[in-house]
């Protein structure tokens, strides 16, 4: 949604286009079912769900038979996200009569669960009256949310529907920025002041605690209404009646501002192992509070950006299957376009370099095994890497620890895999299943005509003459994977801390990208490699 709609909604009359007309406006025989319809109710009213695996074909039936009582079991039995996902499945003429049937204040919980376009379609078919019920029964921030991606001719109605306090609420909500601390909180929790007994906190959260979000962290304020601290439920349940808020509070308790970057929310969330955070303003007065539920979310997108990032993946705004084609295919062919661009470096070197190859062939056998290693193995790091900083395990000031460390454990790992391929790269060759044209052309002589094999099946290798080439050739090749580990796995270290130094996203350096310049290095180093070692060394 654009920041000019974001900023305040004007209340409009006009009443928005319909897919699906409300009950003033249905026709008798919308409301009436037919005589097939009838017949299948006295089949359904038996019926019950399957509570352990409830489908939107078992709740379409109960709401079709009006089997209030089944709906409320599904209701009180089944997680509101397991019931909304059923509801996936389910028309939209038919999901209405759900929201009709049964209270505001069941269904409020369902419907912040269901899909975004299902929100729009029921928002649409429902009355100014139902939709009044429905909003008031919702806490601001999950409205907001909602709000923030609808036309703003429904986000207009859903405003309007909203009391006056949710209304300022929301609205006040939705000028943070999304990737802020204060697009995730709620306006909705408990604050006393810091001489209040405990006796009557307990009464007010009896009394208030309902439309609360989180009733398990209280916040403290003092005369000034600034925050002073939290107290935890179980700190007050255990308490002396007597005692104030004041006595028992937790005055060190984190915080954050509004424009905190809600990933570094997250982080403080893992950090302290909290329930709620307090959102502070410039005077540290309290004016929305981050909740667990909320900063898991933030948890699970900031991972999903990352994990995308990582595979050269546009953010899916929705979830795959919501996502429709075309959208799926906008994320991912720029990058597709881009790297094959940036291939065309590999392609360059290779092209170079093909008399090179004409005289020994059997070296582009082993082009894409130095490519594929050089490229996983600096994966491996910079998965490593981009973990770290979003947990802020380390930061740019750690370079010098980093890269000291990196180079020791790439060289021990870079050794095992290369005297590895040596052993690997030489039985591939004696196998036959890499085809060595020049050590065959030592054993056969000037009879090779390129169709004749030598392997250990045709036990003709037994000579220096058919070993020398070959062993070269895999010494060669383990070199270059020995430099190329090494080399990839610093690159991995350097290109995250520069993007992290640089305030820049470090999921942005991508494998795929590191992938593309490992190739070219690779290739560099390898025909490096077989002209000051291999080809002087066979006399070539």
């Amino acid at each position: 949604m654009s920041e000019e709609k974001k900023d305040e909604f004007e209340i409009v009359e006009e009443k928005p286009e319909r897919d699906v007309p409300p009950a003033e406006e249905l026709e008798l025989e919308d409301i009436i079912p037919d005589l097939e319809t009838i017949e299948a109710v006295d089949e359904w009213e038996e019926e019950t769900v399957d509570i352990e695996e409830v489908t939107g074909e078992e709740i379409e039936k109960a709401i079709i038979s009006r089997n209030k009582k089944e709906l409320e079991r599904i209701f009180e039995e089944v997680p509101d996200i397991d019931i909304a996902e059923a509801c996936e499945t389910i028309e939209i003429t038919t999901l209405i009569r759900l929201f009709r049937m049964m209270p505001a204040e069941m269904t409020a919980e369902l419907f912040e669960e269901l899909s975004q376009d299902k929100k729009e379609e029921l928002i649409k078919a429902m009355t100014d009256k139902e939709l009044v019920e429905l909003i008031n029964e919702q806490y601001a921030d999950d409205i907001a949310d909602a709000v923030g991606d609808m036309p703003a001719n429904l986000a207009a109605r859903v405003l309007k529907a909203a009391d006056k306090e949710m209304r300022k609420d929301i609205n006040a909500l939705l000028k943070y920025q999304d990737d802020t601390a204060g697009a995730v909180m709620t306006t909705e929790f408990l604050e006393f002041k810091q001489d209040l007994k405990v006796k009557q906190a307990i009464s007010q959260i009896r009394s208030k605690g309902k439309d609360a979000e989180t009733v398990y962290t209280i916040f403290v304020r003092d005369n000034q209404r600034k925050f002073v601290g939290t107290v935890d439920l179980d700190d007050l349940i255990f308490a002396k009646e007597d005692e104030t808020l004041e006595d028992i509070m937790n005055v060190d308790a984190p915080t954050i501002q509004a424009n905190t970057d809600k990933e570094e929310v997250a982080v403080i969330f893992r950090r302290y192992d909290l329930n709620a955070i307090a959102v502070l303003n410039d005077d540290d007065r309290l004016v929305g509070v981050v909740t667990v539920d909320d900063a898991i979310d933030v948890m699970i997108e900031e991972t999903t950006e990352d994990i995308e990032s990582m595979n050269a993946v546009g953010t899916l705004e929705d979830s795959y299957l919501e996502t429709k084609p075309w959208d799926m295919a906008k994320k991912c062919f720029p990058w597709l376009i881009i790297l094959m661009v940036l291939g065309t470096f590999s392609s360059m070197v290779l092209s170079r370099l093909e008399e090179t190859l004409g005289t020994l062939a059997v070296l582009t056998a082993f082009i894409t095994v130095l490519m594929d290693t050089g490229g996983n193995s600096g994966g491996q790091t910079i998965a490593l890497m981009i973990r770290g900083l979003s947990l802020k395990e380390f930061g740019p000031k750690d370079f010098g620890k980093l890269i000291w460390k990196e180079i020791r454990s790439s060289v021990i790992t870079a050794a095992i895999v290369a005297v590895f391929g040596i052993i690997w790269f030489t039985m591939e060759q004696v196998t036959g299943i890499i085809i060595n044209t020049n050590a065959a052309a030592a054993v056969i002589g000037p009879a090779y005509d390129g169709t004749q094999l030598v392997t250990i099946w045709q036990g003709n290798i037994w000579s220096w003459t058919f070993f020398k080439p070959v062993i070269i050739v895999s010494i060669a090749v383990s070199l270059t994977l020995f430099i190329g580990i090494i080399f990839s796995k610093i690159l991995a270290i350097c290109l995250p801390l520069l993007s992290a130094a640089l305030k820049k996203d470090p999921a942005i350096v991508s494998q795929p990208i590191l992938t593309t310049i490992i190739d070219v290095t690779s290739l560099l180093v390898f025909f490096a490699v077989a002209q000051l070692f291999i080809f002087p060394l066979l006399g070539l």
